[in-house]
């Protein structure tokens, strides 16, 4: 059996990587693998999601910690699929020749998808993170919608209490200048939102484009991997023929390998095809809709500023 393709110490970057470097901080699921569906820290977060803060950002908050749950839940996958992979593998041993090395490269093959879905949870964390950077600036807006709805409260006390007061005509000014303070900050969160929103979901969907098509690729060379396995049934005392095919199922691994190391955007299969019009009358083509949608592929640089604000 070759088992030099069973297992993978270290891997070198691959040609999505250079293109897209994953950026730093790394997921943040794995500081601590203290989960699970019915783990404390799962509870406690499903519980307590969105319940302090300021109120503007609560919502907010809540989709964040569920974002994390989801990827605290692949983590858990992946780490059983590769358990999974290596259990195959060990099964097969046991078994005819044909057998044993098929389930061997099916075991190197499921264990990539392992690891495939490592690199997609750090891809997800900088998503999230994105995301939590328009929930900072919620918070940081709610100060000045309360100070200014708190002025216009006290006015309005006055004015019923005491018409005749001079602090009206102070809390009135006070009131100009909260409006105007407000009107920035809402205008920093308006732009902040879409552009944030924008940024972190075209991330996102880059990922699981990249994930998916990974996936596709591997499943197509494990059905390589099943045609050199003979299915014929074989009498009682008859002898089924010997395995000769150790050299094309390594070949097959090898070919997965490369093939997974050279996808790029550029060389993805399946391209989105719009069939509505835009505003001057064309019609996008699958060509111009993959080329908007690489421009939103978002840099390192891009990503420098969120990575700051992992929790």
């Amino acid at each position: 059996m070759h088992r030099t393709y069973s297992l993978r110490s270290s891997r070198a970057p691959t040609a999505s990587d250079l293109q897209n470097p994953i950026p730093v901080p790394p997921s943040s699921t794995k500081a601590n693998r203290f989960f699970g569906k019915g783990s404390i820290s799962n509870t406690i977060r499903r519980s307590t999601a969105g319940s302090f803060g300021p109120d503007l950002a609560k919502k907010l908050a809540q989709l964040v910690k569920m974002e994390k749950n989801v990827m605290r839940a692949i983590e858990l996958s992946s780490k059983e699929r590769k358990s999974a992979a290596k259990q195959l593998s060990l099964w097969g041993a046991d078994n005819e020749d044909d057998v044993s090395d098929i389930t061997d490269k099916l075991g190197v093959l499921i264990y990539e998808i392992g690891e495939l879905d490592d690199q997609f949870i750090d891809r997800y964390d900088q998503y999230r993170i994105t995301l939590k950077s328009i929930r900072d600036i919620e918070g940081s807006v709610q100060p000045s919608r309360d100070r200014k709805q708190k002025i216009t409260d006290q006015i309005a006390y006055l004015k019923y209490k005491d018409p005749q007061s001079p602090k009206i005509v102070i809390l009135e000014q006070e009131l100009v200048r909260a409006e105007a303070e407000s009107l920035v900050a809402e205008a920093q969160l308006s732009n902040i939102t879409r552009e944030k929103l924008k940024a972190s979901f075209a991330y996102h969907f880059d990922s699981i484009r990249e994930h998916s098509e990974k996936l596709a690729l591997i499943s197509g060379y494990g059905k390589a991997l099943l045609e050199l396995l003979d299915d014929s049934p074989v009498t009682p005392g008859e002898t089924r023929p010997s395995y000769d095919g150790y050299e094309a199922s390594k070949q097959i691994i090898i070919d997965a390998e490369n093939a997974l190391a050279s996808w790029t955007y550029e060389t993805a299969q399946v391209k989105p095809t719009l069939s509505f019009k835009a505003t001057d009358g064309e019609i996008y083509e699958d060509e111009d809709l993959a080329e908007d949608v690489q421009n939103m592929h978002v840099t390192e640089q891009e990503w420098a500023e969120p990575e700051k604000q992992a929790a």
